[in-house]
């Protein structure tokens, strides 16, 4: 159970870090089945629906950088979406009806892992509320030196930055006179997890160490959080991301800042590809903290 003061801060702050939720066999089963898909993507190429690759990937040198969708690939990511645990913590912050809008399986191989510019998830999928918030586990210990995530905290609290360059949704934060001046890092061992909030600026700088940061993020909702952009089919869409409790047919409806993230880039990607033209960057090749 999360303590008062633990959720106080994440109301106040907009992040937790907490060490020991995963035990060691479930992380030594998440990291087996993660190494046997960078094995997978020998065989890939380009990016596709299901693999994210570092740009200086080859055949001979797999550079997984992103695992699309990894609850659609294996049953250990789908177990690991409804752990106990991670319930448990999702629910005291967002209730009990729950619902999860995405998932992904981020890869910093040593020495070439790709940074993660800011940005603010609200700004990919505005919902009517923002009791949204993702989770990362920690697959390997996560320090600055391996591009831990970081994160302003308070910045839940305030507005919605612009992630537009040039008229179109770039995936980052392009306000001129945004600064990240009082970032902190989320620093956690193999097996502990992050909790940050869906408005939360957050980002992460390149690996530039000899060990590998996996990071396995789930985004959670309340149930009566419903998306603002529309889908082929919402009301199936929306049943089927159920994780806990029942599905709602009342939306909650909040006064939360939102900027859609239209127009569209002009091709669909993962972040690191819609953040790729981006000018003014942030995070680099040498840069280890902010």
């Amino acid at each position: 159970m999360l303590t008062p003061d633990q959720i106080q801060f994440y109301r106040d702050q907009g992040y937790l870090g907490i060490e020991n939720v995963f035990s060691v066999d479930e992380m030594d089963e998440l990291r087996r089945v993660t190494d046997e898909f960078v094995e997978k993507s020998r065989a890939v190429t380009r990016n596709d629906a299901v693999f994210d690759l570092e740009p200086s990937h080859t055949p001979g040198k797999p550079l997984l950088r992103r695992l699309k969708n990894p609850i659609k690939q294996h049953e250990v990511y789908r177990r690991a979406l409804r752990h106990p645990l991670v319930l448990q913590f999702v629910s005291q912050l967002l209730g009990p009806a729950i619902t999860s809008n995405g998932n992904k399986l981020n890869l910093k191989l040593a020495n070439v892992g790709s940074p993660v510019e800011w940005h603010q998830d609200w700004a990919f999928y505005p919902h009517t509320n923002d009791d949204l918030l993702a989770v990362g586990i920690a697959m390997d210990e996560s320090t600055l030196e391996n591009g831990c995530l970081m994160v302003m905290p308070g910045s839940h609290l305030g507005p919605v930055l612009d992630h537009h360059q040039d008229g179109v949704f770039i995936g980052a934060v392009t306000d001129p006179d945004f600064k990240a001046t009082n970032a902190v890092p989320i620093t956690l061992k193999a097996g502990g997890i992050s909790i940050h909030h869906t408005r939360l600026l957050h980002g992460s700088a390149p690996n530039l160490s000899t060990n590998t940061r996996r990071l396995l993020l789930y985004q959670y909702c309340a149930a009566d959080a419903w998306p603002l952009l529309p889908s082929v089919d919402p009301w199936g869409t929306y049943a089927a991301s159920v994780v806990q409790g029942e599905p709602v047919n009342v939306p909650r409806l909040a006064p939360v800042p939102v900027r859609l993230p239209l127009p569209d880039p002009k091709f669909e990607g993962s972040i690191y590809e819609i953040q790729r033209g981006l000018k003014n960057v942030k995070f680099s090749v040498g840069v280890k903290t902010m």
